[in-house]
């Protein structure tokens, strides 16, 4: 009967145990995607129960935060990036962290008590059939795409309801001025420009390499990579390429962050942690196809598709706290009126 006892005692042991594993509440953009095997792999090791909670595109993410800061609905936050840093920071949601992570020598770093994990790049993409079919040349600058020979060529996401419109819409600001960017979305919109909702209805619905009738979008650095990663034949080149062009290009980096009044702070600390360890940082790469901010982190084989561009619009996030809800206003007026 001794065998029966001390696996008896082993399982009352680790039942009470599981019954105490801290429940961390994480908030997070509906992008947001890791390996089912890794967050069970966290889970076992840190001895924490993840509850994930989607909270839509970022800056929607960003006001329920704020919206429910005087009882919080998450513990820790990840999707918090440089275009809603100085907000975030201005609604006191989020606390301060000094772990071991920033330790760590990052390629990009936010501050404010945000952790930086990965960043990314808005871009133009273009399908390369279509341009090869037609036997035109690719724009060289945005002037170019006012050009009567680009008309009707072009799909952005209104920047109203989209991180990569947003991120295209500031990228413009910051390359040829306020004044010069909507006389430029002016001339765009007498040229055709075509307004989607959101990225996917973009990229999936209107860009001709998937069946819709524009060879321009408004994407990431990384799409052509994974148009390799996730073709059904195994190809060896993009089908779709990238557009760096000045004012066309954007930095978007994101962080996770304790949330303020967060209830399980030791277990959110082990996550800021655990975002910034190496194999999520490898891992983040492939599915949430961003690139990975701490120095020395494995690169992806198919990211050897997505090369980073030599330049990057620059922004201060308090000048987009400040000017970007005028920005959108104006914006509407000009292209949606």
């Amino acid at each position: 009967m001794k065998p029966v006892r001390i696996l008896t005692t082993v399982l009352l042991a680790f039942a009470a145990c599981a019954a105490h594993a801290a429940e961390l509440r994480v908030l997070t953009h509906s992008s947001f995607s890791l390996p089912k095997a890794r967050l069970a792999a966290f889970e076992q090791q840190s001895g924490v129960k993840l509850s994930l909670i989607k909270g839509g595109d970022a800056g929607e993410m960003l006001n329920k935060l704020i919206l429910t800061r005087a009882n919080p609905i998450a513990d820790v936050v990840y999707g918090v990036d440089n275009t809603l840093l100085a907000k975030a920071s201005a609604a006191g949601v989020i606390a301060p962290y000094s772990g071991a992570a920033l330790k760590h020598k990052a390629r990009y770093a936010l501050g404010e008590g945000v952790v930086s994990t990965d960043y990314g790049y808005v871009t133009l993409n273009y399908d390369k059939a279509w341009f090869a079919k037609n036997k035109l040349a690719l724009p060289a600058s945005l002037q170019d795409l006012t050009k009567p020979e680009y008309a009707k060529l072009l799909v952005v996401q209104n920047p109203s309801t989209s991180s990569p419109g947003y991120a295209f819409m500031l990228a413009t600001i910051a390359g040829m001025g306020e004044a010069q960017a909507f006389d430029w979305w002016a001339k765009l919109r007498g040229n055709g420009v075509k307004v989607a909702k959101g990225w996917s209805e973009a990229y999936y619905t209107d860009f001709s390499r998937n069946g819709g009738e524009r060879p321009l979008v408004v994407s990431y650095a990384t799409s052509p990579a994974a148009e390799v990663f996730y073709s059904k034949d195994k190809i060896s080149t993009a089908p779709t390429g990238n557009l760096f062009l000045k004012g066309g290009v954007f930095r978007q980096v994101e962080g996770v962050a304790l949330v303020k009044g967060g209830k399980e702070g030791e277990a959110a600390a082990k996550f800021v942690e655990f975002m910034r360890s190496p194999e999520v940082q490898a891992e983040l790469q492939t599915t949430m196809w961003m690139y990975p901010v701490v120095e020395g982190s494995t690169t992806a084989p198919v990211f050897a598709h997505a090369a980073e561009p030599g330049f990057a619009a620059e922004m201060a996030p308090a000048t987009i706290a400040a000017k970007g809800g005028a920005w959108l206003k104006r914006w509407n007026k000009v292209v949606l009126r």
